[in-house]
């Protein structure tokens, strides 16, 4: 991308799962974004959690608010030129333009970053299993 742009991305935590290393994906948004975080309608420890998992860090996380009110604190907080929002939904997409927000499908920012999409974003068991299929 650009490296250094004006910009703060937010990922809607459905979207970010749905991408193979989220962990790479935040190293590599890093550089060319400002501020960088999660949103979710979900509880904090479960966007905690799943962050801890994957071992990213964010600049800023929804907490205990809905993701409307989350990505509007961001905009009220870090003061940057553009904002866009990484989401999987319509939904997500008539959020971000009633918060003001540049939409992108996760599935269209991994392919104009470079970003894998897991083949399947559901299999956290079948993924336990290849673990032990590997196994000596």
């Amino acid at each position: 991308m650009n490296g250094g742009s004006d910009m703060t991305l937010a990922f809607e935590l459905e979207a970010l799962k749905e991408l193979a290393s989220p962990e790479s994906v935040f190293e590599d948004a890093r550089g060319w974004t400002e501020y960088i975080g999660v949103v979710s309608e979900k509880p904090t420890y479960v966007v905690t959690n799943f962050t801890r998992k994957n071992r990213i860090r964010q600049d800023f996380f929804s907490g205990p608010r809905g993701k409307a009110e989350s990505l509007q604190g961001v905009k009220d907080q870090f003061d940057t030129e553009r904002y866009v929002f990484v989401g999987s939904s319509d939904d997500d997409e008539e959020l971000a333009d009633k918060v003001g927000w540049e939409y992108l499908d996760v599935e269209e920012a991994a392919d104009a970053a470079g970003w894998i999409v897991a083949a399947d974003a559901d299999t956290g068991d079948d993924d336990a299993e290849q673990v032990r299929d590997d196994w000596p």
